[in-house]
């Protein structure tokens, strides 16, 4: 008897069924009881109601480095936590959200998730309107900006229900890949769209700042038409696979150790790489902009002015990557990651209590290989659990790694508020070192006893 993708039994030769919104007899590993059409449809609507989602996400550390130019008058410790809170309402919500697919649904899922993210759209809109708000507001509306995060480890688990083990690394790696890609939209189109008025509405009153105007507000609202169009797009076109799980039944991932290490490998990969891209901005005003101790100095780096390249590459190379995962396995590519991670991590360290502004172009180098090296890593891990875990367990495991590496932007943000920046880094250079490791005797070398 063939089995669903949650281990829901389908009747032998029984034909499957596409009318309404739940499919019938659905079973990925049977040509016959699987539609191409409606996989990829599938990966299509949802992916692109990630993008939106990580454009949420990530739309503080957009805003943030602006706020001081507009008049809040914010500490660079403030900065940092406002940068971090989306990452801790994030990991939280991504607890909630990875039971949710056999509980919802694909359709109602990504439908009314998109909706959700009009909340922290419209909170920014009207906050940075106003330098008197409070800093406690501003967090609020920050960690409200995890909603958009959060939903990953939601999206993930429900788009491996629609295809078989042999495509989910490449759909999985395109639609995380592809999702990420709105850190780096919302970085790189933010600065942008601060700098004139949108869609006509010249009755709000642009922010003044030292230099000129900025619409700062516009990098919140930009985004709200296409995030109706994604709800109504999921409510529309989406179905649902008939996948249903207890909630007893899904915590039963804990009981594998491989739920545990496959979750520090996540921290190793995406856990840094979303940190990181949160706070890149930040970083670099206060290690050789405006707000270090070269500031006042001729031709300083801008933080928005780069902060976009750190998620973009990661992003690409996720999504490009999972063709070859497919082709040689995750582990291999996990363990490639964490080796260069430690390369890299070590390398940006040396640049980090610099005595002269001209150093930032190592740095800069450093900083962008080291994300290319963590969207390998990305690629690599969803590749891996789907591999070396029980089919029923799979989803649950990618839901909870992706919950636990998305706390990364809050303890990186909160590390580098903590202590000097240097010593974070090599921290986290010998955290990836130990991952290594690990990666390398369980799943990695020859005769592996869990390869993937």
């Amino acid at each position: 008897m063939a089995t669903t993708p949650a281990g829901t039994p389908t009747s032998p030769g029984a034909a499957l069924q596409t009318s309404g919104r739940v499919l019938t007899n659905w079973n990925p590993e049977d040509a016959a009881t699987w539609s191409p059409r409606i996989a990829w449809r599938t990966l299509a609507i949802s992916t692109y109601s990630m993008i939106l989602a990580f454009c949420v996400w990530f739309l503080v550390s957009a805003i943030a480095p602006k706020l001081n130019s507009i008049g809040f008058g914010l500490t660079t410790g403030q900065l940092y936590w406002l940068a971090a809170m989306p990452g801790l309402s994030c990991g939280l919500i991504r607890l909630v959200y990875m039971f949710l697919p056999p509980i919802m649904g694909t359709r109602k899922l990504v439908g009314w998730s998109s909706l959700l993210y009009l909340i922290p759209m419209f909170g920014w809109f009207f906050a940075v309107q106003n330098p008197h708000t409070s800093f406690w507001v501003l967090m609020v509306l920050a960690f409200t900006c995890g909603i958009g995060g959060g939903t990953f480890s939601g999206y993930m688990p429900s788009t491996g229900y629609f295809f078989p083990k042999r495509l989910q690394g490449t759909a999985l790696g395109l639609q995380a890949g592809i999702g990420n890609l709105g850190m780096s939209i919302i970085q790189l189109v933010g600065p942008i769209l601060m700098g004139f008025s949108l869609f006509g509405i010249t009755w709000l009153a642009p922010e003044h700042t030292a230099s000129g105007n900025l619409w700062v507000h516009n990098a919140a609202i930009f985004f709200v038409p296409w995030t109706i169009v994604a709800a109504i797009l999921a409510f529309t076109l989406l179905k649902d696979v008939p996948v249903k799980a207890s909630f007893r039944q899904q915590i039963d991932i804990f009981s594998n150790p491989d739920t545990w290490l496959m979750t520090l490998m996540y921290v190793m990969t995406f856990g840094l790489f979303s940190g990181f891209s949160a706070q890149f901005g930040l970083l670099i005003n206060s290690t050789y902009g405006e707000t270090s101790r070269f500031a006042g100095m001729a031709a300083l780096p801008q933080g928005v002015t780069y902060a976009f390249l750190g998620p973009l590459i990661g992003s690409l190379v996720r999504a490009g990557w999972g063709p070859l995962c497919d082709r040689f396995g995750g582990a291999i590519w996990t363990f490639i990651s964490g080796v260069g991670l430690v390369v890299t991590l070590g390398w940006a360290a040396l640049f980090l209590n610099p005595s002269d502004p001209g150093q930032f172009p190592g740095f800069l180098w450093a900083m962008l290989i080291m994300f290319f090296f963590a969207g390998i890593g990305n690629a690599g891990t969803f590749k891996q659990m789907p591999m070396i875990m029980p089919k029923r367990q799979a989803g649950g495991a990618i839901g909870f790694t992706a919950a636990i590496g998305s706390f990364g932007p809050f303890f990186i943000g909160i590390a580098l508020s903590a202590m000097n920046a240097a010593v974070w880094f090599w921290i986290c250079a010998a955290f990836c070192a130990l991952c290594s490791v690990i990666c390398w005797i369980r799943y990695a070398r020859p005769r592996a006893p869990f390869p993937g």
